[in-house]
């Protein structure tokens, strides 16, 4: 199990977690001495107050942690694992009005990360011991994959470039039993993934598609497509500097279909899983790709290049015509795409995009019960024409400003036909605000929504 958890421990310390209407059922409980020091205090339980209570001795006996009521809608399932980052070392044990125990333990594992590669690791951290009734193993698979997502976005683009991406696949391959094969620089021309090439084509790291296979060929086909673009500058329609500043995350994408991939190969669900991830660069040289340039796709629509710093959607389209080409039953690419989803949004609630009204419902419900939330917007059909080009099959952006994220998934929808169903999803890969269970940095949003999915669609047994 993970290292912040424990199956047992006689001498953990209870954890009280408690609303305002609960507080005085909660203070009577108490023994005199930590009822009096509550009052003292003016505990009031608050939503995120915490009181430390201490024993005779002045070492910790209790812990009171304020929240919501089970009734508001402003309840955050996550709230009890902000926690973990703020008691002392040592064995606790939640009780009380805790809600979901096992996204109560998640985010207290979620709040632990710490993302130590250029400086000392942080000292020993608060555990927690198992909740009745949660699977550790799971959850602790779960944690870990969402913290590797975690790292692959906080890495810095000189360590996580389009090799080092391929590198963290192939390492998951390794541990889960997968193929991982990949085209790289001028192959991808011999193999007909031209828009990948071009995006990918003005760094010194040569762009490639990576694909890792597995899991028994005759099981549903499942295929994830994560966008892979380790650093965009914008290309030569260049990003002002202080749009740079957080472009190490775009390949967050990638990093949650790595995360949701690695979910599902760990917990052996009875699927054929296709990872697909296109990996690029986004540079800028005299090999760079052109405003006003045609590309030829893998599925032979010609694409006009509005703008070259919407270099997202060109590489999903190829590694999306390829997914496509074996139909399989489900299809879900991932994709720091759009600020216009931020707009619209806010980074919180990524949207999605599907054609497929039982699935759009499962994921908003599943989205909801895990604390992955994500929000439907349309594919509305008349906004199709905002990407009519004068000289080719389409131009990869809209001629005005409205939309973005709208015709962003138009035009990747016209790479997907013979899947049964396919979903798209726009995260922002990244918590600007720390908040409980989710400290400021690299995100992974979509992949655990995307288990819960598969895990009802194919059970195990």
């Amino acid at each position: 199990m993970h290292s912040l958890l424990v199956s047992a421990s006689p001498s953990a310390i209870p954890v009280h977690v408690v609303s305002k209407a609960g507080l005085p059922t909660l203070l009577e409980a108490l023994a005199p001495e930590g009822r009096r020091f509550a009052q003292a205090q003016g505990f009031a339980a608050r939503p995120g107050q915490h009181l430390v209570l201490p024993d005779a001795s002045g070492a910790v006996a209790a812990v009171l942690l304020g929240v919501e009521s089970s009734e508001s809608r402003r309840r955050d399932p996550f709230a009890p694992g902000r926690l973990a980052a703020i008691l002392p070392a040592g064995d606790y044990v939640l009780s009380g009005e805790i809600g979901d125990a096992g996204l109560a333990a998640l985010a207290w594992l979620l709040q632990g990360y710490r993302f130590d590669r250029y400086r000392n690791p942080a000292s020993a951290m608060a555990r927690l011991v198992l909740p009745a009734g949660v699977d550790g193993e799971e959850l602790s698979a779960v944690a870990t994959s969402v913290m590797l997502a975690r790292d692959l976005v906080n890495t810095p683009a000189n360590d996580m470039g389009p090799t080092e991406i391929e590198t963290a696949i192939r390492t998951l391959g390794e541990e889960c039993g997968a193929t991982v094969t990949s085209i790289v620089g001028d192959d991808l021309l011999a193999r007909n993934f031209p828009m990948i090439h071009a995006v990918g084509r003005a760094s010194p790291r040569a762009p490639r598609l990576i694909d890792l296979v597995w899991g028994d060929p005759n099981h549903p086909k499942v295929t994830l497509v994560g966008k892979g673009v380790a650093f965009d500058t914008g290309g030569l329609d260049l990003k002002p500097s202080a749009g740079m500043l957080l472009m190490k995350k775009d390949m967050g994408g990638a990093a949650a279909a790595i995360a949701a991939a690695r979910m599902i190969m760990l917990a052996k669900l009875p699927v054929r899983l296709r990872l697909l991830v296109p990996a690029v660069e986004n540079a800028v040289s005299g090999s760079a790709f052109r405003p006003g340039d045609v590309l030829q796709s893998r599925k032979g629509i010609t694409v006009e290049i509005g703008n070259t710093d919407a270099e997202g959607r060109l590489i999903l389209a190829d590694a999306l015509a390829l997914a496509d080409e074996e139909a399989p039953e489900l299809l879900i690419d991932y994709a720091t795409l759009t600020g216009a989803a931020r707009v619209a949004l806010g980074p919180e609630l990524p949207p999605f995009y599907t054609h497929d009204e039982g699935l759009a419902a499962e994921i908003a419900r599943l989205g909801n019960a895990v604390n992955d939330p994500v929000w439907r917007l349309p594919l509305w059909p008349p906004y199709d024409g905002l990407l009519d080009s004068k000289i080719a099959d389409v131009n990869h952006v809209s001629g005005g400003s409205f939309a973005g994220s709208v015709t962003a998934a138009l035009f990747l929808n016209r790479f997907v036909e013979k899947s049964a169903s396919y979903a798209h999803f726009d995260i922002y890969g990244w918590t600007p605000s720390a908040k409980p269970g989710r400290p400021e940095g690299g995100e992974c949003q979509a992949a655990r929504l995307t288990y819960a999915l598969l895990k009802q669609l194919h059970p195990i047994g």
